[in-house]
C-alpha cells in the first residue's frame, strides 16, 4: 500500500493581511525525538543566522527558542519579501553550515488581534519545561528575544 504524501503548505500571504503582521512559526527537524539543535554547534549557527537576517532586515525576530527536534519563532517579514524564501534560505544556511537536515516545509500561524503575543510568548518560554528538559524557563540557554517592534 502506497503510504500518504505531505502535501505542500501554502505560505503566501493573502492581501488583506497588514504589513508587519506577526508569525508564530515551527520549523522541525528531518528527525523528530533527536537533539539536532539544542546544543552549542547548531545553536551558535541558528542564533548568528537569525541575527544576521534580522540586521538586513529579511525579517524582524521577536523570538526563537531551539527544541532538541525543532524551532519556535514568533516574526515579521517586510512586504517584499516572501515568508516561503526567507525561512528557505534561512533554512539552507543553517544546514550548510551546521549539517542539520530539516522536515520538507514549516508551519506558521499568523497571530491575530485577538491572540496575545504575550500568550504565544509565554507558550514557546514553557515549550522546555513541559519537555522536562529545565525547571524554569529562564534555565533554557538555546533562547533569543528581541525588544523590536512588530512592524518592518
Amino acid at each position: 500500500m502506497e503510504q500518504p504524501k505531505r502535501r505542500k503548505l501554502p505560505h503566501d500571504v493573502p492581501s488583506f493581511v497588514a504589513d508587519g503582521s506577526l508569525y508564530f512559526i515551527t520549523v522541525c527537524g528531518a528527525l523528530r525525538g533527536v537533539n539536532t539543535f539544542a546544543h552549542p554547534t547548531p545553536w551558535n549557527v541558528l542564533r548568528g543566522a537569525a541575527i544576521h537576517y534580522h540586521s538586513l532586515q529579511r525579517w524582524h525576530l521577536r523570538l526563537m527558542l531551539a527544541m532538541p527536534d525543532h524551532i519556535h519563532l514568533i516574526a515579521c517579514f517586510p512586504p517584499e519579501d516572501a515568508m516561503r524564501k526567507v525561512i528557505a534560505a534561512w533554512k539552507h544556511y543553517v544546514s550548510h553550515n551546521a549539517s542539520v537536515e530539516w522536515q520538507r516545509d514549516f508551519f506558521d500561524h499568523r497571530l491575530r488581534g485577538g491572540e496575545s503575543l504575550d500568550e504565544k510568548t509565554h507558550y514557546i518560554r514553557m515549550n522546555p519545561v513541559r519537555a522536562k528538559l529545565v525547571a524554569e524557563p529562564s534555565d533554557w540557554k538555546y533562547i533569543l528575544e528581541s525588544n523590536v517592534s512588530a512592524s518592518p
